[in-house]
């Protein structure tokens, strides 16, 4: 059975910082594409970034330069340390995995993060 368990969110002002987890079970985030996707009221959920196979990772243009996906593999664990925040950060954030053998997606809870102005 996966589970993924989001935490770190929080309230923080703008210009704040902050780092979300994702803790896994089930499933090896380092055999897996692993994703952190985001969504905010009245909008449609988005990816943010996500680190692949080989380690390599992929932004969203929006936190592209702020925003740090990685990955402890002894801890089986993804991080997104999210800095510079703005406003328009405020969302609940979402891990995600991708089983490239099960060919199935599997979601965490969510995180809230609220970013102040």
């Amino acid at each position: 059975q996966v589970q993924l368990v989001e935490s770190g969110g929080g309230l923080v002002q703008a210009g704040g910082s902050l780092r979300l987890s994702c803790v896994a079970s089930g499933i090896i985030v380092s055999f897996n594409t692993m994703n952190w996707y985001r969504q905010a009221p009245g909008k449609q959920r988005e990816l943010v970034a996500n680190i692949i196979l080989g380690g390599g990772t992929n932004y969203a243009a929006s936190v592209k330069g702020r925003f740090t996906i990685s990955r402890d593999n002894a801890k089986n664990t993804v991080y997104l340390q999210m800095n510079s925040l703005k406003p328009e950060d405020t969302a609940v954030y979402y891990c995600n995995a991708e089983h490239r053998r099960l060919l199935t997606n599997y979601w965490g809870q969510g995180t809230q993060v609220t970013v102040s102005s």
